[in-house]
């Protein structure tokens, strides 16, 4: 193996463990919805709680929600950087391509929301996939003023978080008392309907929601933007020359996404609340990510960071069975356990099950290569059963004929 086959197989492992340490967090603040529903989530007091529970809550609310599905986002964005790359060097139709991935991550988020669990993020990845497609091209510092304007921006939605009226509060106690009987003891189909029947709680007018589409890409964006912004620039290809850069930003992103996303419950009443807690997740995660490479520069044990990215190799995978397994032991056919088990025991429960998608990744990849699931991303995306792009053949060099001495 050469240097270069080296250093790109590290970049591949780094980039796939930061992957597979986001789906522990991802799992845990869905974890919240997975039990209370999107609406009771933040309406606890209708639940059994347990001594601690609040405390906890609040621990999700700063270190883990919000700031682990942008990581996400960040290598989504870095993945279509490398992609491109890679289409371009084989000689593939960039754009065909991408479009074809991104439509069937819409088709699958429609179906995995549809008919499993309403907290999808697959549909929201294709349409923004789509979106983002205009940015493959553009410079470095382009992406990153785009990325910056809009993640600064869209931090300002949350000036003077709007208190909500009695009839909202009202609306929305009613709307929870009845997911809760419903989600807890109600049949696969009577769950379904429920999920599907597109039911306000806030009863908002049909301009609202327009205002929200249009509105939620320029808030999803910047990390994205972020993504592609670090492919360009080389980043997590090499972790020991990068060192100081990990440590900078980690030492720098972790405590200000931490201090920011606690002013909510620090300082509640003040106006800048909203602003601190939607700038401060991004940040976080940012944060994060740099913090967790440099276990890569520091050359922590390999075999413990070849867990997380035997996770982060099947993300899709893993993603979709946590919504599978969740459901089951939380609504009504299966176990029924909604709103029942607590805050502290819905961390450790979503620590064991992470647990055990580590040891059957581990498993898994010793027998295949590929998750199912990223499997029929690949077929989809490249027309080929195989999943693997067509590599363009390399010209045969014209040498000037020798007529043959006799």
């Amino acid at each position: 193996m050469n240097k270069g086959e080296g250093k790109m197989k590290q970049r591949l492992g780094i980039i796939d463990g930061i992957r597979g340490f986001s789906l522990i967090g991802i799992l845990m603040a869905n974890m919240l919805i997975f039990q209370y529903g999107i609406w009771g989530m933040n309406e606890l007091e209708h639940f059994k709680l347990f001594v601690g529970d609040e405390a906890a809550n609040i621990w999700v609310k700063v270190f883990v929600e919000g700031s682990f599905m942008p990581i996400f986002m960040f290598l989504f964005g870095y993945s279509m950087i490398k992609m491109k790359e890679k289409l371009e060097e084989n000689g593939g139709k960039v754009k065909r391509h991408f479009a074809r991935r991104f439509f069937l991550l819409i088709v699958l988020g429609l179906l995995h929301s549809t008919f499993v669990w309403e907290g999808d993020i697959l549909f929201s990845y294709g349409c923004l996939g789509l979106l983002m497609m205009i940015f493959l091209n553009r410079k470095k510092k382009t992406i990153f003023i785009w990325a910056v304007t809009l993640l600064i921006l869209t931090s300002f939605i949350g000036f003077g978080n709007m208190m909500e009226t009695p009839e909202e509060a009202e609306s929305i106690n009613s709307y929870v008392q009845k997911a809760n009987l419903i989600y807890a003891d109600g049949s696969y189909s009577e769950i379904k309907d429920f999920r599907n029947s597109g039911e306000d709680p806030l009863g908002l007018p049909p301009g609202a929601y327009f205002f929200i589409i249009l509105l939620t890409p320029f808030m999803l964006c910047p990390l994205f933007l972020l993504g592609m912004y670090a492919a360009k620039m080389r980043w997590f290809t090499q972790p020991k020359e990068e060192r100081k850069l990990y440590v900078c930003w980690a030492s720098i992103l972790v405590p200000i996404g931490l201090l920011l996303k606690s002013i909510p419950y620090l300082l509640p009443n003040t106006v800048w609340a909203g602003v601190a807690e939607i700038l401060g997740a991004p940040l976080l995660a940012i944060g994060y990510i740099f913090a967790f490479a440099l276990l890569y520069a520091k050359g922590v044990n390999p075999v413990f960071l070849k867990l997380f990215e035997n996770v982060g190799r099947l993300s899709m995978t893993n993603y979709l069975l946590q919504s599978i397994i969740c459901t089951t032991i939380f609504y009504g056919y299966g176990f029924g356990l909604f709103g029942q088990i607590g805050v502290i025991n819905g961390i450790l429960l979503a620590i064991a099950i992470y647990g055990i998608q580590v040891i059957t990744s581990h498993f898994y990849l010793k027998v295949w290569k590929v998750g199912p699931f990223e499997k029929l991303m690949r077929i989809g995306t490249y027309l080929k059963w195989s999943g693997n792009t067509k590599k363009k053949a390399k010209p045969v060099p014209d040498y000037p004929q020798v007529k043959e001495q006799i």
